[in-house]
């Protein structure tokens, strides 16, 4: 049987793969030639840029609005909504990390600043999934009703492609 969040749980797992990328870079720091340096992180940085932090807003815009509202507590997911802010602030130092790689070279101090951020990143998003689906998600599954479930699937769709 499917579930009610079947589009959320199958957005993650869409995610997923560009998630473990972070750890893969992060793992191949200090043996990767600068192109390919170079490139993985802007491949991680689009990533996040284009899909997750989208992906993020739209939950703090539409989810987690209905996941209070369903919990009657109007601050059950401000730890989730933070979290996402932490990811944004992870995200722009990594971007201004990798643009400083890209003039100056990969000093150890780099290095280290790049595997503390791309693994706090990997880290921080593999958890706050699995907080989703497995303490919010089954929530909605229990409480929501299929259309009011349809309806918050539409409008998280909409808000995560709005520019």
């Amino acid at each position: 049987m499917t579930s009610l969040t079947q589009p959320l749980r199958d957005e993650h797992a869409h995610l997923l793969p560009h998630i473990e990328t972070l750890r893969t870079v992060a793992d191949t720091l200090g043996h990767a030639t600068p192109g390919t340096l170079s490139t993985a992180l802007a491949d991680v940085q689009l990533f996040l840029s284009d899909h997750l932090i989208p992906h993020a807003e739209a939950e703090d815009q539409v989810l987690y609005p209905a996941i209070a509202r369903v919990m009657g507590a109007p601050e059950a997911t401000a730890t989730m909504s933070r979290e996402h802010v932490e990811v944004g602030r992870l995200a722009r130092e990594l971007d201004t990390l990798r643009e400083t790689v890209d003039r100056e070279g990969l000093s150890d101090e780099r290095q280290t600043a790049l595997r503390r951020v791309l693994y706090g990143l990997y880290t921080l998003i593999k958890v706050h999934f699995a907080k989703e689906e497995e303490i919010y998600l089954p929530l909605l599954d229990q409480r929501l009703p299929a259309p009011e479930a349809e309806q918050l699937f539409a409008e998280l769709a909409h808000a995560h492609h709005r520019d």
